[in-house]
């Protein structure tokens, strides 16, 4: 900022006889000059990897918090939240905010103080001349107001719609063979491109808006700087300034007005990192009905299992009952089967044990204890988990058996793959440390299986939930995976089955089969159930032996 001001008395130490400057000969004061510019070139330097140092841990702690509060939401959060909508608030939305945090608010408070000293020297030099340049203020002021705020509507838009474009990507490639096999490649080419037009078309808005603000800015700017050097050419020819004066006016204008749209330009994207942030302050302030760590700490989850006049809807669907009023028993180390017709809730039954789900009246209970007493993610690493559809993390083989017990040796993990039937990991190259792939890919579906049941057994619970574990797969592979779910089906574990397979329904101890009224229908042995003509269960038997 001294820059002008020396300029200035440079220029009228050229009409002076001693040409001094501030007292000093010109080559020692340019020497002593260019000595203060080199430490501020140096002071910039630090000013800008310190901020770009802050920013980056900003957006790493910003990251981080929001990924693990996202990562503690109960299941009815993810039933109404996107992924690729999540991933682009994690991603986008941090950087966006950190950004405004640090480089763009760095930039507008240094413009600010550029724009106020500037305009406090050129206030020394001439109130004349500050009086010809308050004219443009009033309308640059109401101009930058509207622009923020439309800026911050639009920025807000467009990174929704960016989630949206994120859950398609993720969604569709992360199912291509699906897509494939309908031949369905065109129309998800075409709504990938319909939604990034949406970006576009905002985008151009946004850009039509800015551009119409900063360049009737610059007129107003250019306009006043011109009324500016005519003012100031009659006050040089009439003596009330000097050359060397003007001309360090005219370069704090420059300053200035450069500094003023520098602070829009700060000030616009702020507005945008606020449009993001709000998207981010939705998700924090987002708290889980469900804390996963609050409650009765869980020893132990044997015991009787009670389910006493429970009601349930989805949060999704509050208007669709899927229990109405369910009472049910379960004994401890039995082997019992959850049958249903289709959409009667069979699997709603593993998810509110689990605590996924809260039921929206009744009690469930585990020896006594109400579950929703308890610390829920100690109740779930009491509870084993195998379902229809197993999801393998794109780590190895050993990394996902031991995904419940990460502190399990490589000897456990080689035990648990043995009596699971996972033979075949012994085929490849790299044995355990082979990399599955996104969800398995690498793997049949009988091998991906038969490597969810490993973890279970590593994980030693003392509840077995089956959810559909065999429904998916062909007679071979059904065969193998009953041959590695045998160890489990022995000790005191309990056994909930939740299957409609005649092979696996029989082996149970007690069969429970629930009505489509949201009870239960009918609750006792296979011989018993099946002997019962017109029971639910003896015609969901039929059904299947048919074929129907």
């Amino acid at each position: 900022m001294a820059v002008p001001f020396s300029i200035g008395k440079i220029f009228d130490s050229a009409t002076q006889v001693d040409g001094t400057v501030f007292g000093m000969q010109l080559k020692h004061f340019c020497v002593a000059f260019l000595a203060v510019l080199a430490g501020g070139a140096c002071a910039s330097c630090g000013q800008m990897a310190l901020l770009k140092i802050i920013g980056e841990r900003i957006i790493t702690k910003l990251r981080s918090s929001l990924y693990k509060h996202t990562y503690v939401q109960n299941a009815e959060f993810f039933d109404t939240h996107r992924v690729g909508d999540l991933i682009s608030r994690l991603g986008n939305d941090t950087t966006m905010v950190g950004r405004s945090i640090t480089e763009n608010l760095s930039d507008g408070l240094r413009s600010l103080a550029f724009a106020t000293t500037g305009m406090g020297m050129m206030t020394y030099i001439s109130y004349k001349l500050v009086g010809v340049l308050a004219l443009a203020f009033p309308p640059l002021a109401a101009g930058a107001f509207l622009y923020g705020r439309a800026v911050r509507d639009l920025s807000r838009r467009i990174q929704s719609n960016q989630g949206t474009l994120t859950r398609i990507a993720e969604e569709r490639l992360g199912n291509v063979r699906t897509s494939q096999a309908f031949a369905g490649e065109r129309q998800e080419v075409h709504r990938y491109n319909d939604q990034t037009r949406k970006i576009f078309n905002l985008a151009k808005r946004e850009a039509v808006i800015s551009a119409t603000f900063f360049s009737t800015s610059s007129f107003l700017g250019n306009a006043t700087f011109l009324a500016l050097l005519y003012v100031g050419d009659s006050m040089v020819r009439s003596g009330s300034i000097t050359v060397g004066d003007l001309t360090t006016f005219v370069m704090y204008t420059g300053v200035a007005g450069g500094s003023l749209f520098g602070l829009s330009a700060a000030y616009s994207d702020l507005m945008k990192g606020v449009g993001a942030a709000s998207r981010l302050f939705e998700l924090q302030d987002h708290r889980p009905i469900i804390s996963p760590t609050k409650g009765m700490a869980v020893k132990s989850a044997r015991g009787m299992i009670e389910f006493h006049d429970v009601h349930f809807a989805y949060p999704t669907r509050p208007s669709i009952l899927v229990f109405d009023g369910l009472s049910l028993r379960i004994a401890p180390g039995r082997n019992v089967a959850i049958v249903a017709p289709s959409g009667a809730g069979k699997s709603t039954v593993a998810s509110l044990l689990m605590r996924f789900y809260a039921p929206t009246r009744g009690t469930i209970t585990i020896n006594g204890h109400d579950i929703s007493k308890m610390n829920a993610r100690q109740l779930r690493r009491r509870i084993g988990l195998v379902g229809q559809e197993p999801v393998l993390f794109s780590e190895s083989i050993a990394e996902n058996v031991a995904y419940g017990k990460p502190e399990a040796t490589k000897s456990e993990i080689l035990e648990a793959l043995r009596l699971a039937n996972c033979h075949f990991v012994h085929d490849f190259p790299n044995g355990i440390d082979t990399l599955v792939g996104a969800r398995g890919a690498q793997l049949s579906g009988g091998q991906k299986q038969r490597i969810a049941i490993a973890r279970a057994l590593l994980k030693d619970p003392d509840i077995l939930i089956l959810d559909e574990a065999t429904s998916a797969l062909d007679v071979e592979s059904e065969t193998l995976v009953n041959r590695a779910l045998e160890p489990l089906r022995q000790g005191p574990r309990t056994i909930i089955t939740i299957t409609h397979r005649l092979s696996t329904i029989s082996r149970s101890d007690t069969i429970i089969c629930l009505g489509a009224d949201g009870k239960v229908a009918q609750m006792g042995t296979y011989h018993h159930l099946i002997a019962d003509k017109d029971g639910v269960f003896a015609k969901l038997v039929k059904q299947q032996i048919s074929g129907r």
